[in-house]
């Protein structure tokens, strides 16, 4: 087949991010954007270069310019919307995370093998080459003991929240909050480097309580997640109230690996021990003759190009998306449960 042909659901910033990266493909094209109002798709399919500006989600399922769509509307909206478009035969890569709950997720990769669709979750991290990098490494670093994965920036919707206006980054009728948008990221990492924990605990800070309408409930601003594994623990921390400054790091019982940006993996280290030493007490001073390695990790403007291009991939055939599903779901599966320990409750908890 040629160029993937994509419509764009969602008029973001993230949804221009991923338009230039359609743009600097040679494996999928822009077609346009959808808006409910004529005048926006147009405007905004017209700026970004697209052909063909859809208004209402029944122009695109209905559409036969277009053979896939990016979703990057509400997370409450991700279900439904993708849903229509797979039952219309589209293929569907829907922007992070995937779906309300877990349920949502596999009923619609369930759709998507009835209906003949790819369905994959736009998690640009779990495509970038530098996680496997990063799993290429692990077996260098000899038993995994820790592991401290975080992602913390304050957003400008948390003013928002503190002068007691809804915004939808913190609104739990829209299946947001910081879990959902961007301690995701640490747990998505936390599956695809290691697996499927034992158990998760979850302590979560929250910002309102359950009788908060501007939040629709209790909604949470940061937290910390504990993923137990028989040999190991991993600490995923994630905040939008607060500025994290730390990098993450995994802790072998032979050196240790660093690296920042959760997201967008930018640089990282490997430093392997060295002789250990016997009652050292200062900081730096524990062992002598360590090893620093940097990471060969790629440089990229725009790493949506890496999950773009395993989209296309799954299109042509050319590779198998399951991995891909077992991350979501289970990356899913936790994030439902840290939200049943913070009681954090979403409209689509109840379907």
């Amino acid at each position: 087949m040629g160029r993937v042909r994509f419509a764009v659901i969602g008029t973001s910033s993230i949804s221009e991010s991923f338009v230039d990266a359609l743009h600097a493909s040679s494996d999928a094209l822009y077609v346009g954007s959808m808006s409910r109002s004529v005048e926006r798709a147009a405007d905004v399919t017209s700026r970004l270069g697209g052909t063909e500006p859809f208004c209402g989600l029944d122009a695109v399922v209905s559409s036969s310019a277009i053979d896939a769509v990016y979703i990057a509307s509400p997370n409450a909206l991700h279900y439904e919307q993708a849903l229509a478009c797979i039952e219309a035969g589209k293929h569907v890569l829907v922007e992070k995370p995937i779906a309300a709950n877990a349920a949502q997720a596999r009923q619609l990769f369930s759709a998507g093998r009835r209906h003949r669709a790819v369905v994959m979750e736009a998690m640009r991290s779990v495509h970038d080459p530098a996680y496997g990098v990063l799993r290429d490494t692990l077996s260098r670093i000899g038993r995994i003991r820790r592991a401290s994965l975080r992602f913390g920036k304050y957003s400008t919707r948390y003013d928002e929240v503190l002068a007691g206006r809804q915004t939808n980054i913190f609104d739990a009728r829209l299946a947001t909050g910081a879990l959902m948008d961007i301690g995701v990221y640490c747990v998505e990492a936390c599956v695809a480097l290691f697996g499927v924990p034992e158990a998760v605990s979850c302590a979560a800070v929250r910002i309102a309580d359950a009788d908060c309408e501007a939040t629709g409930g209790v909604i949470d601003g940061a937290g910390t997640l504990l993923a137990r594994y028989p040999d190991m623990v991993a600490e995923l921390s994630y905040s939008k109230i607060t500025q994290d400054m730390l990098d993450c790091q995994i802790e072998g019982e032979l050196g240790t690996i660093t690296y920042r940006g959760v997201s967008v993996p930018l640089s990282g280290a490997l430093v392997l021990r060295g002789r250990a030493r016997a009652g050292a007490s200062r900081p730096g001073e524990f062992t002598e003759g360590d090893v620093t390695e940097t990471l060969p990790f790629a440089t990229c403007a725009n790493n949506m190009c890496y999950e773009l291009e395993d989209f296309c991939a799954c299109v042509r055939g050319e590779r198998d998306a399951e991995e891909f599903e077992r991350i979501t779901c289970t990356s899913l599966d936790i994030m439902d449960e840290a939200r049943r320990q913070a009681g954090i409750v979403f409209p689509a908890d109840a379907a």
